[in-house]
């Protein structure tokens, strides 16, 4: 029989962990049950994302499910900005929810929370400045 290899694991204490990526941003989260907020790198969630808009990209996939109340979230983000971050901690959430019940899968994806954004920074172009910026041209 084959092995299916996910990106989630649920353990017996009661946690489910999950990886989550954007750009350059990578998100480990933990989802632990009977807790509450939302840690990141050992900040609260208002302090580490301070603009509202983040915070409730955050926690979309989590009001989406009806589970904001019964689980807290710690999460370790790396590399990217805080965009970059902010969209890998909601890709994790996302898919640790999916981890833990198999029926969140259907809403989770239809708003496209369970999908990895592929685009990512063009490289630069010999003869370029940038990926596509082209030096000024002067007819004289």
């Amino acid at each position: 029989m084959s092995e299916v290899k996910t990106n989630s694991t649920t353990t017996a204490a009661g946690t489910t962990r999950a990886v989550g990526r954007r750009k350059e941003a990578t998100a480990r989260v933990r989802l632990i049950a009977n807790e509450k907020g939302i840690i990141v790198n050992g900040k609260a969630l208002e302090v580490y994302f301070p603009y509202k808009l983040h915070q409730a990209l955050i926690q979309e996939p989590m009001k989406l499910v009806g589970m904001t109340d019964n689980f807290g979230v710690t999460v370790k983000v790396e590399g990217g900005g805080i965009s970059g971050q902010a969209g890998a901690v909601r890709h994790g959430i996302a898919r640790a929810l999916v981890s833990l019940n198999e029926e969140f899968r259907k809403t989770l994806k239809a708003v496209g929370f369970l999908t990895r954004d592929p685009r990512a920074k063009e490289r630069k172009k010999p003869g370029l400045r940038r990926a596509r910026r082209a030096p000024q041209w002067s007819k004289r």
